[in-house]
């Protein structure tokens, strides 16, 4: 399919200032084992390409699932309509968007066992094997284990001789179990359902699946009847399955330069971060490095090029705690007149690409989780999200965990339930007192970040260590 969509975009491409293609066709399966019992297997398949033309300053783009030559030449004629219509209307004037040279490359993500190395039926008795082991007593009332595996190619063609084939092979184990006590129910999940990444079935080595259910299990009974969090200001400890969320809604979604513009304010909101913030404002203490970093294959978004074939590359977000640059794409870049990133990305073939997080990372410091606890004269160790509310400029937030557990003089005490804890991002980050080491640092991702208009769901993906924040609101109960 790859060779004559080629093909037939050399036939169909317009006259015109400039014309891609970017072909997508992904495959998916899922399988869940819940309560012993196995569910419905889901397969999909979706596979299309999006026209996009640059003719006299404006844009146009148009999809279509039609790849015949006769499709494309449809969806090249409506891209065309599409970008004159608005003369003299539209927001961006895109000859003053400079034109990257045409990109060429390609990008595969590196596999040990494929998914394929395993039958159905195997996959199945395995998840069977780990969900019997979630059983572990009369008060365990659900209890579920799943695999999800994504196969993506794209294919990037333009006008002027680019070309970029990719092809992304990601995983997704997930492990639940809830107990039961009377009016009490505490659930205990594999990292928050947060350990997505690029690679085959060697991840599930990676990430602990098959130690991980008789830890689960252990941990939602005794939270049964472990007391409520303790309310109070109080330093926080912050696992890394944890951080990643944090990182996620109160760096990443704040940076996105799409948002900063305004163009998300509908839906997605707005940021409390301005364009003049760059290059000075202190987003954190000097302990905070983020880095932008597409290039390590075992993340969740990893690529060699953004969906509009710029060449991905690590950068410094912040450095020592200064904000340095925005996650704009070229086109925001071009808008706002600040250096960004390479990450224009789409959900799939009928969605434009839009400014978004790819994999952001908060870099490790030197501290070892048992210097961490050893500095903590009062805290509260929390681990794994399981809530999160966030305003729309992404600055006041409240999230809970599922598990915690007392610091009290630099000791880790009593296990405590339902630990939460807000703050605002403006100021949260600056509290940051110790970074955890390089052994402390958890690999996570998600697929379901959403934003745009239409919806697009697309895969980040998130790196740190384990963080000491200091004089942190903390509370119990529901969030």
């Amino acid at each position: 399919m790859v060779d004559q969509v080629e093909r037939r975009f050399a036939e169909v491409a317009p006259r015109a200032d400039f014309c891609s293609l970017r072909y997508v066709r992904e495959r998916s399966e899922q399988i869940h084992v819940r309560q012993d019992v196995v569910q419905p297997a889901v397969g999909a398949e979706s596979c299309g390409a999006m026209i996009t033309v640059r003719d006299d300053g404006r844009l146009g783009y148009a999809a279509t699932s039609d790849l015949t030559a006769a499709g494309l030449r449809r969806a090249v004629q409506q891209a065309l309509d599409w970008a004159h219509r608005p003369t003299g209307r539209q927001v961006v004037d895109y000859a003053k968007v400079p034109q990257a040279p045409p990109p060429r490359g390609e990008y595969r993500t590196p596999v040990k066992r494929p998914w394929s190395s395993l039958s159905l039926a195997q996959k199945v008795d395995l998840l069977r094997a780990e969900c019997r082991r979630l059983k572990t007593d009369d008060r365990v009332v659900d209890w579920m284990a799943s695999l999800w595996h994504n196969k993506v190619e794209t294919l990037l063609l333009t006008t002027d001789g680019g070309r970029v084939h990719q092809m992304i092979h990601w995983l997704l184990p997930g492990m639940q179990v809830s107990a039961n006590e009377g009016p009490e129910t505490q659930t205990r999940t594999l990292g928050g359902h947060g350990y997505a990444r690029q690679g085959g079935l060697e991840i599930l080595d990676d990430v602990g699946f098959y130690q991980a259910a008789p830890q689960l299990a252990a941990q939602a009974l005794e939270l049964l009847s472990a007391p409520n969090c303790p309310t109070g200001v109080q330093d926080v400890l912050l696992a890394a399955d944890q951080m990643i969320l944090q990182i996620h809604e109160s760096i990443g979604h704040p940076l996105e330069l799409d948002r900063i513009l305004g163009d998300e304010r509908n839906y997605a909101g707005t940021s409390f971060v301005t364009p003049d913030m760059f290059g000075t404002y202190r987003y954190g203490s000097e302990l905070l490095n983020i880095t932008f970093d597409p290039t390590r294959p075992e993340q969740l978004a990893s690529y060699a090029f953004d969906d509009e074939g710029q060449p991905a590359r690590r950068e410094y977000i912040i450095q020592a705690g200064i904000l340095l640059r925005p996650l704009g794409s070229a086109t925001s870049q071009s808008r706002a007149g600040l250096p960004g990133v390479a990450n224009a990305r789409a959900s799939s073939w009928n969605r434009p690409p839009i400014d978004r997080m790819a994999n952001l990372n908060l870099e490790p410091g030197t501290s070892s989780r048992a210097e961490m606890v050893a500095a903590i004269d009062r805290g509260v160790y929390m681990e794994t999200n399981n809530s999160w509310s966030i305003d729309d400029s992404r600055n006041k937030f409240q999230f809970g965990c599922e598990y915690g557990r007392l610091i009290e003089h630099g000791k880790l005490g009593p296990v405590v339930k339902n630990p939460n804890y807000r703050g605002i991002s403006a100021t949260f980050w600056r509290s940051l007192k110790m970074v955890g080491s390089r052994d402390t640092v958890g690999v996570c991702g998600t697929p379901w970040c959403g934003k745009g208009e239409p919806n697009q769901l697309v895969r980040v993906g998130h790196a740190s260590p384990a963080c000491v924040f200091s004089n942190v609101e903390v509370f119990g109960g529901a969030a």
